[in-house]
């Protein structure tokens, strides 16, 4: 039967209170795209009927199978008529009462001008009551009202992961209230969270769910964010940090600034995405629907003529209901919507499903270098102290010193420092001269951290690039460190690959990726040494944007499908040339997100191989679900024609198909568990020592 949202279940998006106006030629809410089932199934009306049809089998298995001897004063005789009567006047009611939603909604479909499969279950009821045999008119009607329950449910149950994503933002917010509002003391008020505007400051308390995007303005907390990012273990964050609405406060309490509120935060634009994923369709699909109008008149045909060779009226009923090709309607839609409910909770958003189904032919990919392959941010590579000093104290000279900076060198060396467990010492008469260095006092000795030159400049004697081992040429920034007038040793830092690249470029060949290639704006040996790291074998530097466009180009010409990834901020033109574009990090950047038709919420590159292992399974799946629906139809048609199967086994049979082809769509929606491991929360204050295996114990270079 057709698949139809109950009246009860609520349309995805915020719309307004409206009345469901079924403007739309598929009944559909022009407001909401609700689609409010015609004849609604109700619970008791069922359970009513089904007590009906129920009694009318208990009477005729309780009285007589057989006519007794009709004497004057034959007892039996007047139990076996009033029994007849009483078994067929029930079922008649139960029938009335279970039939009456089918043949409602197939006459309204026919007065819409909609041909559909409804018309064929409406045609088998009323033919069965017309007989006569109620008892099978009941029992068929309740069994194709019990499948059409069931699929609604189950449907709904695919769907509940995203559908989940409506109810994370919550509809209050503690907005504070500025210093000498008129009327108002300084403090705290409750208001509703879509009356939130840019530039007001709300407190978030633990496990509180954040009402809209922001900037942390003081406090610091952790932050569950996998509904967004698909990020299994809790992020902390500090003021400066952004933060997503939907996600949950789990420590601390902040005050954040709101950046973007309503229906512009990522979660507004994430479910946006969503939406507009559910109302694409798969070519296949559009095919379905345009020839689908011709099924019901091909069934109708072929009932007539099973009637006209056999004039058996129960096996042209059977052929009706079993022709409903619940399964075959069902085969697509069910696999798409598991496998974007799959997508979303790891945090990949699909626009078009279509991708999903062409994810599967992808055969190259083509990366961008800065923010997707590395991480875009310097971290520190090596530890050089000269003779004397150790590592660690070479870090925390240098870390102090750096303390008050901005400069990204500054941030990555305080991030060493905290992961390696060293305390840092409070500078004083810290300057900063940009491009050359820092001059600062640490525990009353003068400290230089820059450029060579810069050393040289302020009469540090010795040769400091004698000890070094590594290329600037190839990526690599040094600072040199001196203390007292002394050289204590340089410092290497580098935009850092992420550690996850290797392994799944691997997996991207593994699954038959022929071609797998970088390019980056970079010099060449930088691009070339961040290639040799990950093992990817061909490798373009100094692209300018259209250059690489041009390389994107090139590699579709010789036949190859490209899926294009970037960090979506500098590589729209890139991305938008691809067959696919998948843009990384998309949390929070709205150029992320409508420059690429994939955006992953977060930047963990093994999404891409699970994208593309999904795309396959859920392509294999819809397959199996269309050989498994025709083998229904077909099977069920046989038999019925034949005589093999009777009304309520062909009801039976259909429901059968349909339910099938569900719960091996719903297999998909357990695709990718690997990647959310089980992590208890993060804990909370400042990092531990290193221990001796702490991957980042300090050892000379």
């Amino acid at each position: 039967m057709e698949t139809s949202m109950p009246p009860a279940a609520r349309p995805l998006g915020d719309a307004p209170p409206h009345t469901h106006d079924r403007l739309g030629p598929d009944g559909s809410c022009s407001v909401c795209g609700h689609v409010e089932v015609q004849a609604p199934v109700r619970l008791a009306q069922t359970l009513a009927g089904v007590l009906f049809v129920v009694n009318a089998y208990i009477v005729d298995w309780v009285l007589p199978r057989t006519p007794p001897p009709t004497g004057p004063g034959s007892l039996l005789a007047g139990l076996f008529i009033e029994g007849s009567m009483v078994a067929g006047l029930s079922a008649m009611i139960g029938a009335l009462l279970l039939g009456y939603p089918i043949v409602l909604k197939a006459l309204r479909d026919l007065r819409r001008g909609i041909v559909s499969i409804n018309e064929l279950v409406g045609l088998a009821v009323l033919a069965a009551f017309a007989t006569g045999d109620y008892k099978t008119a009941g029992v068929v009607a309740f069994l194709m009202l019990v499948g059409e329950i069931i699929e609604n449910r189950t449907a709904e149950g695919a769907r509940a992961s995203i559908e989940s994503l409506i109810k994370l933002t919550p509809t209050k917010a503690r907005r504070l209230r500025k210093t000498g509002a008129a009327g108002a003391e300084p403090g705290e008020e409750e208001i509703a969270a879509e009356e939130l505007v840019v530039g007001d400051v709300i407190r978030i308390r633990p496990g509180d769910n954040v009402p809209a995007d922001g900037v942390i303005a003081a406090g610091q907390g952790s932050f569950n964010q996998a509904n967004i990012t698909g990020e299994s273990l809790p992020v902390d964050k500090k003021p400066g940090d952004e933060v997503f609405a939907g996600t949950q406060n789990l420590t601390g309490v902040l005050e954040v600034q709101v950046s973007r509120a309503g229906q512009e935060t990522t979660l507004g634009r994430v479910r946006e995405l969503i939406l507009a994923a559910e109302k694409t369709k798969l070519p296949l699909m559009r095919l379905i629907d345009q020839y689908m109008v011709y099924y019901t008149p091909l069934v109708l045909v072929l009932g007539a003529l099973v009637w006209a060779f056999t004039q058996d009226l129960n096996r042209v009923i059977a052929v009706l209901i079993v022709s409903c090709p619940g399964a075959f309607i069902l085969a697509t839609p069910t696999a798409m919507v598991a496998a974007l409910s799959a997508a979303a909770r790891l945090g990949i958003l699909i626009k078009n499903v279509s991708d999903i189904e062409f994810a599967a032919r992808i055969n190259a990919f083509v990366f961008d270098k800065t923010g997707t392959i590395t991480t875009g941010r310097l971290a520190v590579s090596r530890l050089a102290p000269a003779e004397g000093v150790q590592p660690a104290e070479l870090l925390r000279v240098a870390a102090s010193a750096e303390k008050y900076s901005n400069h990204p060198t500054a941030r990555a060396l305080a991030q060493l420092a905290a992961e390696a467990g060293v305390t840092l010492a409070e500078p004083r008469q810290f300057t900063e001269t940009a491009g050359r260095g820092i001059q600062a006092e640490v525990e009353g000795a003068p400290v230089l951290v820059g450029r060579a030159q810069w050393l040289s400049d302020h009469q540090v004697g010795g040769d400091f690039h004698k000890s070094v081992d590594l290329n600037e040429t190839e990526g690599f920034s040094l600072v040199f460190v001196a203390r007292q007038g002394r050289f204590v040793g340089w410092i290497g830092l580098q935009d850092q690959t992420r550690p996850e690249a290797r392994e799944s470029l691997g997996r991207l060949k593994d699954a038959g990726v022929r071609r797998v290639a970088m390019v980056s704006g970079d010099r060449q040996p930088v691009a070339a040494r961040v290639a040799a790291e990950i093992g990817c074998e061909e490798v373009a530097g100094e692209c300018l944007p259209q250059n690489k466009v041009d390389f994107v180009n090139r590699t579709k010409a010789k036949g190859y499908r490209v899926a294009v990834v970037g960090d979506g901020v500098n590589d729209a033109p890139m991305l938008a040339a691809g067959d696919i574009g998948i843009a990384m990090g998309a949390a929070g950047s709205e150029v992320a997100i409508h420059s690429a038709t994939i955006a992953l919420m977060n930047n963990d590159l093994r999404r891409l191989p699970f994208l593309v292992r999904l795309s396959r399974s859920t392509r294999s799946v819809i397959n199996q679900n269309f050989l498994l629906g025709v083998a229904f139809i077909i099977g069920g048609l046989v038999l019925a024609a034949f005589g093999k199967i009777n009304p309520i086994v062909a009801a039976v049979l259909q429901n059968a198909g349909s339910l099938v082809v569900i719960f091996n769509s719903a297999r998909l929606v357990r695709q990718g568990e690997e990647l959310e491991p089980y992590a208890g929360a993060a804990p909370v204050g400042p990092p531990a020592a290193a221990s001796p295996a702490s991957p980042w114990t300090l050892k000379p270079a």
